[in-house]
């Protein structure tokens, strides 16, 4: 692989360091997208710039224009080999720096940040033969006015993910207080039974990812039933597949969540076949 140095651009220009005092720093007041790079193209850019000026609106900080943050990631990549590695840039936007407390002020100008980096090198077999999972401890709270963002506080999924240490446990999958499954730490899941593909929803907590959206959206141009509903443990475990994505991994297949063990379907298969390039 590929060793990149670490290059970072803040409000379109190369830097090494960013203030303290940024609200993404002090209290997580912001909102951020992982982007796939692929022979210099940024991977559903669409879908990443749509959730990214939603989550924006909702939280009242200015919307980045597209065409400028687009411009700025291809700067990011100037003299590097775009046309045969793929990298992933991570776009963060806060409310900007303000001194202390909790009140927002109009003067403040958001912070834009891109941090370009390497692929992560997962094993082929993730995408072959199936991940094993787990059923983590932790309980996602509600708060359904930051359901559905990628909000920069993360605090929750760093506790999940440090319930274990086995190098054999690739993800977990959390639940909220009700035991509905909800998503895994870094991904969204899918369940198949009967030929209906169902998704959880998130409309309580959650991140609804890019690579969900694009899964649904084939789905319904193919005519096969989805259902985006609460997922109980009990249907998790009966389903006949299991599958999980988000815009870096694409779409992994689930061959064990604990002790339950899964095969490879004929669905998950077609997905990864069409929209995983």
């Amino acid at each position: 692989m590929n060793k990149l140095p670490l290059q970072t651009m803040l409000n379109g220009t190369l830097v090494s360091d960013i203030s303290i005092m940024d609200r993404g720093f002090q209290y997580g007041d912001g909102l951020f997208e992982t982007l796939s790079i692929s022979k210099g193209v940024v991977s559903l850019w669409d879908h990443h710039y749509s959730r990214l000026e939603k989550s924006c609106q909702r939280l009242s900080i200015a919307v980045p224009d597209k065409a400028d943050l687009l411009n700025n990631i291809n700067m990011l990549m100037e003299g590097i080999d775009t046309e045969n590695n793929k990298y992933v840039v991570k776009l963060m936007v806060s409310r900007g720096v303000s001194g202390r407390g909790y009140a927002v002020t109009d003067s403040i100008t958001p912070n834009v940040v891109l941090i370009l980096s390497d692929y992560p090198g997962y094993p082929e077999s993730y995408g072959q033969t199936g991940v094993k999972t787990r059923i983590c401890d932790l309980k996602l709270s509600h708060q359904p006015l930051l359901a559905g963002m990628k909000h920069l506080n993360r605090l929750e999924q760093v506790l999940a993910r440090n319930e274990w240490n086995s190098t054999d446990i690739v993800e977990g999958l959390v639940c909220d207080q009700n035991n509905n499954v909800i998503e895994g730490i870094m991904s969204n899941v899918f369940i198949v039974d009967n030929d209906k593909v169902l998704t959880p929803k998130l409309d309580q907590c959650g991140v609804e990812g890019v690579m969900r959206r694009h899964v649904l959206e084939y789905l319904d141009r193919k005519n096969i039933e989805t259902e985006i509903n609460n997922i109980n443990q009990e249907q998790l475990f009966s389903a006949s597949e299991v599958f999980l994505t988000n815009s870096i991994i694409g779409i992994w297949p689930v061959r064990k969540i604990d002790a339950r063990v899964y095969s490879v379907g004929p669905i998950t298969r077609l997905l990864q076949d069409r929209l995983v390039k």
